[in-house]
């Protein structure tokens, strides 16, 4: 049956951060330089000879530009892979995995794998997650501006209004359709759960935007937060951004914002006991109820 564990394999999770400026995204393209290529390079270099590589299943595809500091990714290896590298760490445990993953990545390297752990089959690092959590940061006229931050911040001219990007904001919590705010990818659904989606000004006066859900779908963030910035510079109201969703169509009334300014902060599982119920509620196509 798809998506059950193989009891041969050893599940191993990893912790990743990275900066995503000079990575065409996660996902793996031919000819372009992205995180998934790069860690599964490292790990054919460590596993390939005793087996098949390694290939790893992440939390969420981040975009190119965008940035992590709390990626999630788990792989499967064999037993004869897991014994080998034991046996080449001098006995140590799976934990050393990530010092060898950095170890060749270089030490000025823009991916890091922070934790590595064997964790039980039920574990699925995208289908076991209940939210993912993002962070954007937007520096404007009443900034600060920093240029050492300048890689994952926007800058843009004007004050926004942060009492107005606030109450658009909480205006669109909730179970919906998305579809106004994603691109669309064939047999996907675009309902989610947006669970927190919140402003404030930081030590320097710029605006940073925590946004949290069960999932988010295609391009998805950065669309809900160019809408609010809309708000806050005073070419929508709050009351359109809910118009705008219930209307079920992509628009051009904002602009969707460059994936410098997004770093994903972490993803959110529930205890061990329950990563296999998750998965399997996960896996189910979702569906809005019309009466709500």
């Amino acid at each position: 049956m798809a998506g059950e564990p193989d009891p041969e394999l050893s599940r191993v999770r990893l912790g990743i951060a990275y900066d995503g400026t000079d990575f065409h995204g996660w996902g793996r393209q031919s000819g372009l330089r992205t995180v998934q290529g790069e860690l599964e390079a490292a790990l054919e270099t460590i596993f390939g000879r005793f087996g098949p590589p390694p290939k790893l299943t992440v939390a969420g595809r981040t975009d190119a530009g965008v940035h992590a500091i709390g990626q999630v990714a788990h792989l499967d290896l064999t037993a004869r892979q897991l014994d080998k590298f034991s046996r080449a760490s001098n006995g140590g445990n799976i934990s050393d995995l990530a010092h060898r993953l950095n170890g060749i990545a270089g030490l000025e390297s823009d991916v890091r794998v922070l934790t590595a752990e064997l964790v039980s089959a039920d574990f699925d690092a995208r289908f076991s997650a209940v939210f993912r959590s993002y962070r954007y940061r937007i520096a404007d006229a009443a900034s600060v501006w920093n240029p050492v931050t300048r890689r994952m911040t926007l800058f843009v001219p004007g004050q926004l209004d942060l009492g107005r990007m606030s109450e658009a904001s909480e205006t669109l919590l909730g179970l919906h359709d998305w579809t106004a705010f994603c691109k669309s990818r064939e047999e996907s659904t675009n309902i989610r759960t947006l669970q927190r989606f919140e402003w404030k000004r930081d030590e320097d006066q710029t605006l940073v935007a925590t946004v949290q859900a069960d999932a988010f779908c295609h391009s998805m963030v950065r669309a809900l937060v160019g809408a609010v910035a809309a708000v806050g510079e005073g070419k929508l109201e709050p009351a359109d951004l809910v118009r705008i969703r219930d209307g079920k169509v992509r628009t051009s009334d904002f602009k969707v914002l460059p994936a410098k300014g997004l770093v994903l902060l972490g993803v959110g599982y529930p205890p061990e006991s329950e990563w296999a119920s998750r998965s399997q509620k996960t896996r189910a196509k979702r569906e809005l109820d019309e009466r709500l």
